[in-house]
């Protein structure tokens, strides 16, 4: 299926930790040839839907954002409203990314993660899933060494790839071009121990079967295994 790697391969990660100076924490992460910036920023107050609960642990939010030379064609920028897209990868980023944190640690604070995609080449919510966990992994080591904190706020590693059938051919980290012709298409995240936070996306045309549904989970959660072993040495 594919003349420059084969079907299980993912391509090539770099992650560049602290790109931003000035964010709490920050990662640049080139996927391929995707890239996406992600910054944190602590906001030091909760979001209205958590001011008037009892609890005072703290809450992460995520922001994501295609640039508009991102792509081949020009994309508009969203400048007053999201579209249902991105508030849907949003969403799935921020779950995600919720996952990693024991918010105990920042009462009465806002975890702002800004994903920026600078380029896209498919993959972009995963990149960016990866990319705000890097970032979150050297906000907690600024932490760490500052003395602000005396215990490691993150509770799992994790990352996500996309996974999909062309034909009769299951294929690890979609490129753009295969996304658009998969018969069936998902994002899988999951934690470097093998446990599954949630599998995103579905088919276009016609149903597949359960089998060929679960044998291209689990293929995804092997990957993001071997993802995260890839990268850890690249974490600040």
């Amino acid at each position: 299926m594919r003349s420059n790697r084969h079907n299980q391969e993912i391509r090539e990660i770099s992650i560049q930790p602290g790109f931003n100076e000035f964010a709490n924490g920050s990662a640049l992460v080139s996927w391929g040839k995707t890239k996406v910036l992600a910054t944190v920023k602590v906001d030091n107050k909760l979001p209205p839907h958590m001011r008037n609960q009892k609890t005072r642990e703290g809450w992460l939010t995520a922001e994501y954002a295609m640039l508009p030379g991102a792509t081949q064609e020009r994309t508009q920028r969203e400048r007053l409203y999201a579209s249902g897209r991105t508030q849907e990868i949003q969403r799935l980023i921020g779950r995600s990314l919720r996952t990693v944190v024991d918010l105990s640690f920042f009462p009465n604070k806002t975890l702002m993660i800004d994903l920026d995609v600078l380029q896209a080449d498919g993959g972009t919510r995963c990149a960016a899933i990866l990319a705000g966990y890097a970032a979150l992994h050297e906000y907690a080591n600024k932490l760490i060494f500052s003395g602000e904190l005396d215990e490691w706020p993150l509770i799992h590693e994790i990352a996500a790839v996309s996974v999909g059938q062309i034909g009769a051919e299951s294929l690890i980290d979609l490129e753009f071009s295969e996304d658009s012709v998969a018969s069936l298409d998902l994002n899988v995240v999951a934690t470097a121990k093998g446990e599954l936070i949630e599998v995103q996306g579905g088919t276009e045309g016609q149903p597949v079967s359960a089998e060929i549904y679960v044998k291209l989970i689990a293929l995804g959660i092997e990957a993001v295994k071997k993802i995260i072993a890839t990268v850890k040495s690249q974490l600040a």
